[in-house]
């Protein structure tokens, strides 16, 4: 996928780690509460609640201290193997470099686990953890990152991601949004699971997700970041038209 058609005039990207850039389907914390706690089976709204509060909610109390470091722990060793990049990820940061359009991407795992996944991006993409902030959908996260860009002004910074707290951090921040449907946590599939789906399976887990995002607000969903170029067009041309997100 190229970008050269995307209108050049976005002030910044912000993008969501897991389920955007990397670690499709957004396995890295569902996989680490399966092999901690086998016993108490997560469902996924659990795995889309803030990182922070899946143990406690999962446990039925606070946890213990080893507890948490074994969770920390685990969830690092499981980032470092879903440290992937997804399909298009890497092609559409390397356009956005050349097209000098500042971007970065938002996490709110733990630091470790954070960095553990964005070692199959760039280097000098930035990135920005969300640990020391309030929680998403809270809009301090995607302020934080256009601070550190150096971004001067809200109008025309866009947030991409298939995290739906994410997403409404954005809506709350003043963003342009765009959902991604098939790659994030509301279909959860790893690549090769979500290939294996038959279509009509595959249809109504996207479907299903598609909606869910439309009904937060966001301004358009696509799949993936490899069909991004004409979400990126058409809110370039509704910009162009005078409307605010």
């Amino acid at each position: 996928m190229h970008t050269s058609a995307a209108p050049p005039a976005f002030t910044a990207l912000l993008f969501g780690l897991r389920g955007c850039l990397v670690d499709f389907g957004a396995r890295t914390l569902p996989v680490t509460l399966q092999r901690l706690y086998p016993q108490h089976p997560a469902d996924q709204s659990a795995t889309l609640l803030a990182a922070h509060t899946v143990l406690p909610q999962l446990l039925g109390r606070t946890p213990h201290v080893n507890e948490l470091h074994a969770f920390n722990h685990s969830l690092s060793e499981t980032a470092s193997e879903h440290a992937e990049a997804t399909p298009g990820s890497t092609a559409l940061l390397n356009d956005l470099r050349q097209q000098q359009v500042p971007c970065a991407w938002l996490d709110e795992l733990p630091r470790d686990a954070s960095i553990a996944l964005a070692a199959a991006l760039p280097d000098w993409l930035l990135g920005v953890s969300s640990v020391t902030s309030r929680p998403w959908p809270a809009p301090d996260a995607c302020w934080q990152a256009l601070i550190d860009l150096q971004v001067d002004r809200l109008d025309g910074c866009v947030l991409i991601s298939g995290e739906p707290r994410l997403l409404q951090a954005g809506l709350n921040a003043g963003l342009w949004t765009i959902g991604l449907a098939a790659s994030g946590p509301l279909c959860g599939h790893a690549p090769a699971d979500w290939q294996a789906l038959d279509s009509l399976e595959r249809d109504s887990l996207r479907a299903q997700a598609t909606l869910a995002l439309y009904r937060l607000g966001v301004h358009a969903v696509t799949d993936q970041l490899t069909e991004l170029g004409p979400c990126l067009s058409d809110l370039g041309l509704r910009r162009q038209k005078g409307e605010k997100p």
